[in-house]
This record gives structure tokens, C-alpha cells and sequence, in this order.
């Protein structure tokens, strides 16, 4: 029987057009949110490599509802096979015609793809000083792309005005992110997808949280 690919690189390749002159120190608390916004990232915009599954099957965790998160996706990797857990990632995210999930924004809070969310995920793309690589086929408002830029604007990789990543994800993460990331957890197939959804729904929650604190 053909085998599924395990599927393409949900992430939009972006260029920064913006002058960097280097990151500014950050704390502690901003360089872990940078990782836990980097690792979804990259469980959602492909299925993992064996580098990336072998670095995650080193997760461990407090009794804390993020800690166990990171256990679960920890000891999710150390168990799961990689050729079933790419296969999970076909099923969710690429499909046959499409998946089972449609990770994008617009489909989210419209229904349909490439409506007023991507708009306005592409005006502030041009805010930030981004733009889309043209060779990449997947809409900016892909949940992976989101998650990379978060990850960029909390480690502060990406120059921006402070409060840049509070901004970023009110507009474009907080109105529909923790619902993915519950479809992601019920409709996965592999203990390894399920811990990503999980882990996507408490980490989210408890971004949100804060920011609703600092307002």
C-alpha cells in the first residue's frame, strides 16, 4: 500500500524587511513563553523530524497543569512511532482534499479561507516589518505562522513596540486559538497529537490570563 507523505510545511516561510540591530536582553519568564510558542510552532507546522521528536522525548514536568502537559507530550514521544505520528499530523492538518482540522484563522471566526482575519493578519505582518515569501503556498493566518511570530515578538527576535506580542495575540490568537487546540486534542489519533492539544490548550489559556492581568 502507497504510503501518505507525511505532509507539507503548514508554516509560511516569512522574510523580516525591517533593519534588526539585535535583540534586547529579556527575562527569564519571556525567554520560556519564546520556547513553548516555538515548540507548537513547530509540532504544527509539520510532522516532527527525529531530532525534534528525539529532543521532545526529554520533556518533563511539575504537577502543575502545564507541567503535566509537558510530561504527557514527553512521554508521548518516548512511546510513540514516528511513521503513526506522521501520519496523525497527514490526517489533522493536510488530508486528502484537506484535513480534519483547518488550522487558519479565518476559517476559524468565518467559515471560510482568506476572508477579513487574513486581512488583517497580513496588515499587521506589514506593521511588523514581514512579509510572505512568495514561493510558500499556506495563508499568514496558518495557527503554526501565529505561533512562530509570538514566538519571535515574546524573545523579542522581532523588533516591535513593547506590548507588540500582547497586541498580536488579542487580534489574531486569543478569538479562536484554544478552540484549534481542542479539536487538535479530541481528534487526533496518536497520544502524541492529543499531548500537543492539550499542552496548546492550557499554555494559551494561561497567556491569556496574563495578558487580561497586565491590561
Amino acid at each position: 500500500m502507497k504510503e501518505e507523505p507525511e505532509g507539507r510545511d503548514g508554516r509560511v516561510a516569512l522574510r523580516e524587511v525591517m533593519v534588526n540591530q539585535g535583540p534586547d536582553p529579556i527575562d527569564e519568564i519571556d525567554a520560556l513563553r519564546a520556547q513553548e510558542y516555538d515548540l507548537l510552532a513547530a509540532v504544527l507546522g509539520r510532522a516532527p523530524a527525529p531530532d525534534l521528536l528525539t529532543a521532545l522525548q526529554g520533556l518533563d514536568g511539575d504537577g502543575s497543569p502545564l507541567g503535566q502537559a509537558h510530561a504527557a507530550l514527553g512521554r508521548a514521544a518516548r512511546e510513540g512511532e514516528m511513521r503513526e505520528i506522521g501520519r496523525d499530523y497527514f490526517a489533522l492538518f493536510v488530508g486528502v482534499g484537506r484535513g480534519l482540522i483547518m488550522p487558519y484563522a479565518s476559517y476559524y471566526l468565518t467559515g471560510f479561507l482568506n476572508e477579513r482575519p487574513l486581512a488583517r493578519v497580513r496588515q499587521d505582518f506589514a506593521e511588523l516589518g514581514l512579509e510572505r515569501d512568495p514561493t510558500s503556498s499556506e495563508p499568514e493566518d496558518h495557527a503554526a505562522t501565529l505561533l512562530e511570530v509570538m514566538a519571535n515578538l515574546a524573545s523579542r527576535r522581532l523588533p516591535a513596540e513593547p506590548g507588540a506580542d500582547h497586541r498580536f495575540f488579542e487580534r489574531h490568537l486569543k478569538p479562536w486559538i484554544g478552540r484549534f487546540f481542542t479539536d487538535v486534542a479530541a481528534q487526533a489519533a496518536t497520544p502524541f497529537y492529543r499531548a500537543v492539544g492539550e499542552l496548546g490548550e492550557v499554555f494559551t489559556t494561561i497567556e491569556a490570563e496574563a495578558f487580561t492581568m497586565e491590561a
